[in-house]
């Protein structure tokens, strides 16, 4: 055979044949920590859409929302085009309804059901499975606004590429902001209160937070992450403008929040 040998598998080995791939990735090992990550932001995602009551928190009440608040006059949302004020408002209900509300519920039943404890010690360990939620939270949200943003263009919005873009950095500091808060409860409280808690804020926040309607004590609510994020979207999608003020006052509460969740957040 010309000095080449036969392997145990039956491939000719030796100078005058190919050499064999080489296997670098340990047998047995976890995936890299990405594919973790985005594994289990998948898995969330998916058990978010397929839960009824998610879903009509994520989706359906927001669309209503929108759908009222562009069709009818007798609510003052403030001035400037009445279908992009109702969709700002609205996205801020989206973004409020999944990183918060939705996320804060389902993080604090899984710590009650110690799925929390036993995926920390996974490969996926504590990170990978705080990303992934985060991960999740993004992916949401991006159905959402593609939802909101297709039934506000039959509602009469106008989309504009700079008012989109404008709205991005809003919508991820929002993200942030909520996400973050949602876990700082979840972690700290038991899950029934937890449960109570974030439908009671969400009540508020709707009502008085600056979310939809722009609030009668304008001082205080531009200091809460909810009036900073209604007025951030309605600036960037009435004026096409990115609002500095309100994105700072989110990132201030992101970091806050975060800090807190790490110090005090218990995974039992």
């Amino acid at each position: 055979m010309n000095g080449a040998r036969v392997a145990a598998s039956g491939a000719p080995t030796g100078a005058g044949a190919p050499r064999p791939a080489l296997d670098l990735a340990p047998r047995g090992t976890a995936a890299p920590f990405l594919r973790r990550t985005l594994r289990q932001a998948g898995l969330e995602t998916r058990v978010a859409l397929r839960n009824g009551e998610q879903l009509l928190l994520t989706l359906v009440l927001p669309v209503i929302v929108l759908v009222a608040a562009a069709r009818t006059t007798s609510v003052d949302l403030g001035r400037g085009d009445r279908p992009s004020l109702a969709l700002a408002g609205v996205l801020a209900v989206a973004v409020v309804s999944t990183a918060f509300t939705g996320q804060a519920i389902a993080t604090g039943f899984d710590r009650r059901n110690g799925v929390l404890r036993l995926l920390a010690t996974s490969p996926l360990g504590r990170t990978g499975l705080l990303a992934g939620k985060a991960g999740a939270v993004a992916a949401l949200v991006g159905v959402q606004v593609v939802v909101l943003c297709a039934v506000a263009v039959a509602c009469g919005w106008r989309p504009d590429p700079l008012g989109l873009l404008a709205a991005l950095p809003a919508l991820v500091l929002g993200c942030a902001a909520f996400t973050a808060l949602a876990l700082l409860l979840a972690g700290t409280v038991r899950a029934e209160a937890t449960l109570a808690a974030a439908n009671f804020v969400w009540v508020l926040l709707l009502a008085g937070g600056g979310l939809v309607l722009p609030s009668p004590v304008p001082a205080l609510t531009s200091a809460l992450p909810s009036g900073a994020l209604g007025t951030a979207l309605r600036s960037a999608l009435t004026e096409h403008a990115v609002a500095a003020g309100p994105l700072l006052v989110l990132l201030a509460w992101a970091v806050a929040a975060a800090a807190a969740s790490a110090r005090w957040f218990s995974w039992e």
